[in-house]
């Protein structure tokens, strides 16, 4: 913080409010007194002066002229900030995406998932799903709890946003045996999850939670269920590609992608795509559809603990197909080859770096923590109403 303001204090918090060898404030004797500096708390940067005195009186008749020119002007009380560095951001805070759920303004054509607050005083961290190519996202980094917390915000950014299914509990199960080629299947927006966590963990509950409450239709599988999950994605791709209808967005999220096996590249295969000869692996069809899935309205959002552990699933051409990435705390070297700056080595707790191919823009944030189970019931019961309307 280059801007720095110290009234009357002790030596301690002198030091902590300007700079170790900058105790100054300590002598500051007279009411009123303080130090203006701004040069990031460096000795040579102070500035005493005198605060202007306002009594009482005129203290209030200027609050209650501003708040009568807010209300002349129409101006919406805005809630109160504050910033905590050291803990995650509170995706229950987040007003945008709560007048979403309400129903307070329409769902624009590309959802935008919000992913938590900038280290800035600015709208949240966010990106827009765009049907167009490189539109997936990718976070890779050791936190699976922060992880988790950024798929949860995703889910919701969706449920808020994207036409619902009508069933009020919430989860609306794909009955078995039901092809991705019938009409009542590929009319709706659809979700596949592959949650790799791991049971009793605070980000398995988290997921949990959160993909109770989706008003979408989901279907959840665990590590042998990846196989077929893809096969069904790559048939509804080839589909898609062969007709010139409009068809709505499908999502593919994968937890812990180093947990699965079957998503590993074989040793062989040096990404030249599919070979008719033989079936393909579920490697190769995630691959494909890192590639060819966002111009069909298909997407996809991959959590992985190493840079390493996600080259071994990608293979070059599908890395470039992630033009939405974000960085936990990481060694300078994944950092630079993951977002082509060494910037991620240096995050502390409860930190992040979103990079937008799209916008050419790296943007430090505070990912969303956990969702409030007890806001989730809101959500949820606010979303059932907008389905009765």
């Amino acid at each position: 913080m280059a801007v720095r303001i110290a009234l009357q204090c002790s030596e301690a918090d002198a030091s902590l409010i300007l700079s170790e060898d900058n105790t100054a404030a300590r002598l500051l004797s007279r009411p009123g007194e303080a130090i203006y500096n701004d040069a990031n708390g460096l000795i040579e940067g102070n500035s005493p002066f005198q605060i202007v005195w306002l009594d009482d009186d005129a203290r209030e008749r200027y609050l209650e002229e501003i708040q009568n020119l807010a209300r002349k002007r129409q101006l919406p009380p805005q809630p109160l900030v504050i910033f905590e560095g050291n803990a995650p951001s509170e995706l229950s805070e987040n007003t945008e995406l709560w007048k979403y759920a309400s129903g307070a303004i329409p769902p624009a054509a590309a959802p935008t998932i919000w992913l938590g607050d900038s280290v800035a005083i600015k709208e949240p961290t966010h990106l827009v799903l765009r049907r167009q190519a490189g539109a997936n996202l990718a976070i890779v980094g050791q936190d699976e709890t922060l992880a988790a917390s950024m798929f949860c915000a995703a889910l919701v950014s969706l449920a808020a946003q994207l036409p619902r299914a009508r069933n009020p509990a919430g989860l609306t199960p794909i009955a078995a045996g039901q092809s991705v080629t019938d009409p009542s299947a590929g009319s709706r927006p659809r979700l596949y999850f592959l949650d790799g966590s791991l049971d009793g963990t605070p980000a398995a509950a988290s997921l949990a939670d959160t993909l109770a409450m989706l008003p979408l239709e989901v279907r959840i599988g665990r590590w042998r269920d990846s196989a077929p999950f893809l096969q069904e994605l790559q048939a509804e791709l080839q589909r898609r590609s062969a007709t010139t209808d409009s068809a709505p967005p499908w999502f593919l999220f994968i937890f812990a992608l180093h947990r699965f096996r079957d998503l590993r590249r074989a040793e062989d295969d040096y990404g030249f795509g599919l070979d008719s000869s033989r079936p393909a692996s579920p490697a190769l069809l995630l691959n494909e559809l890192l590639r060819d899935g966002p111009l069909l309205g298909m997407h996809t959002f991959l959590w992985c603990d190493t840079l390493t552990n996600l080259q071994r699933t990608l293979d070059r051409a599908a890395f470039r197909e992630l033009n939405f990435r974000i960085a936990l705390q990481m060694s300078a070297n994944d950092s630079s080859n993951f977002l082509d700056s060494p910037l991620a080595s240096r995050l502390g707790p409860c930190r992040a770096y979103f990079y937008s191919e799209e916008q050419a823009k790296l943007e430090k944030f505070r990912p969303y923590g956990p969702p409030d189970p007890d806001w989730l019931r809101r959500l949820a019961q606010s979303l059932a109403l907008q389905n009765q309307r």
